[in-house]
């Protein structure tokens, strides 16, 4: 089954970018590259097995095999050792990457408590875009019943935009809810 999202973009939303922003390539149009989930589990130092939940819940949300974080510098105030497993991340692309960016917008975003929309302000300056979930129960995937802890997360989508502007423009043709000011 092909992405619902990645036809959509082919369809509808590439043309109505090089409309938008008159690109006289269709290789300049923006697209969406990979999508970075990353979790940091700080309990992880006293407990092992923390990590090996983190990576069980990243792998139920994105249908991919997650891998482990490890600490980069040693901190003595943290009680952390260069090397530590501190969190787990996962890299989408393609058919995934698709399939995820749908589930997200429109199943388990809608589903958070007093949901006004995301920060429209959470992009870098170079057309990427960051997001932050306080708890993975939000996605319909995860078992209320088997999570041993609420645990937030960082999502990161990464387009070929060159600017804020169109990289907005591209999520929000895909079903961003951006919250208005």
């Amino acid at each position: 089954m092909a992405a619902r999202i990645k036809e959509m973009y082919t369809a509808e939303i590439a043309p109505a970018l090089m409309k938008q922003f008159g690109y006289k390539s269709c290789m300049q149009i923006p697209k969406l590259d990979k999508i970075v989930i990353n979790v940091g589990a700080g309990d992880a130092k006293e407990n092992s097995k923390v990590i090996e939940s983190v990576i069980a819940d990243l792998t139920l949300i994105s249908g991919q095999k997650a891998v482990p974080t490890y600490a980069k510098k040693s901190v003595a105030n943290f009680k952390l050792r260069e090397g530590m497993k501190i969190g787990a991340k996962v890299t989408l692309r393609g058919e995934r990457m698709y399939e995820f960016v749908d589930r997200l917008f429109n199943f388990a975003l809608p589903r958070l408590r007093d949901f006004k929309g995301i920060n429209p302000d959470a992009f870098d300056g170079r057309g990427n875009y960051a997001l932050g979930l306080r708890e993975q129960l939000i996605f319909p995937e995860v078992e209320y019943d088997k999570v041993d802890k609420v645990r937030g997360m960082d999502i990161c989508f990464v387009t070929t935009a060159q600017t804020d502007e169109e990289a907005k423009a591209l999520l929000t043709l895909m079903g961003a809810p951006f919250a208005n000011k």
